[in-house]
């Protein structure tokens, strides 16, 4: 596959017939190439964040009060997601590499964004829930991504790559441990305000995000392991199409995840005001 510089010219000596091919050529190289699924998936994906955003930000004002700045919350992962896509995508149809530090800020804004839906939701229902467990929540977030950017900028995939890696894992771990059995999962056990019960929608949201993170993630440390480590980092396709993917489903399902938590309790407390 042929990559495209923003430096390339034709040569001027070329005949007229001969230059306006040449012209054209390179023109056609700066747009999405059908051969080039890389390219594609950053496309789509784009405009898929950018839809869920107007979704979410047109939803919000169909759900009670306090569940508003949850899908607030959730509109900004997906349209910063968006907008570095539409960075990323350019940057790949250009130079044929990964767009690392593109994803890595992206990242490192939007996944602490989601580990705040947590106490977001937990704090909508009332549940006994305190600023130490999106702080957890952060530190594990900070290890995974700190770790995951210093191995994906080593020169080579050698042994120190391998080590941020492990090291990258055991952030996740903490997260997952948090949410699993942590000062999270205890808050959802113990109840809301007055020993009341936390509501199924919640639980069930709760539960769905949990999943996301523990198996959706595992997506991500997937495509490091196959496009980047046993590759040795020359499989610049496949670790981008792996990863696109992982954000398409973890970030959009996220939300929704959140979205349909609040949709239920929303509709469930209307019901309940009915004569």
């Amino acid at each position: 596959m042929s990559s495209f510089s923003i430096t390339d010219t034709c040569d001027k000596t070329l005949s007229a017939t001969d230059l306006a091919t040449c012209q054209h050529g390179l023109a056609a190289k700066a747009f999405l190439n059908e051969h080039d699924y890389t390219a594609v998936s950053f496309w789509i994906i784009s405009v898929a964040m950018i839809a869920a955003t107007v979704f979410f930000y047109a939803e919000a004002g169909t759900v009670k009060g306090h569940w508003k700045t949850s899908l607030h919350v959730g509109g900004l992962v997906t349209l910063v997601a968006g907008v570095h896509y539409m960075y990323m995508r350019e940057y790949w149809v250009q130079t044929q590499s990964s767009p690392v530090v593109y994803r890595y800020i992206e990242w490192s804004i939007t996944v602490p964004l989601q580990m705040i839906e947590f106490n977001l939701i937990l704090k909508a229902a009332g549940a006994a829930i305190g600023p130490a467990g999106f702080w957890k929540l952060l530190i594990g977030t900070v290890l995974m991504l700190a770790f995951g950017y210093a191995g994906e900028t080593q020169s080579d995939a050698g042994v120190l790559a391998w080590v941020f890696f492990v090291f990258g894992m055991l952030g996740w771990a903490f997260i997952l441990f948090e949410i699993f059995a942590g000062g999270s999962a205890q808050a959802l056990e113990q109840g809301g305000k007055g020993s009341q019960p936390i509501s199924d929608a919640v639980k069930t949201s709760f539960s769905n995000m949990r999943f996301i993170v523990s198996a959706g993630w595992s997506i991500y440390p997937l495509g490091y392991l196959v496009g980047y480590l046993l590759m040795h980092g020359k499989s610049d396709n496949v670790l981008n199409v792996v990863y696109n993917i992982a954000d398409f489903v973890n970030k959009i399902a996220f939300v929704l995840a959140c979205w349909s938590c609040a949709k239920a309790d929303s509709e469930n407390n209307r019901d309940a005001l009915l004569p």
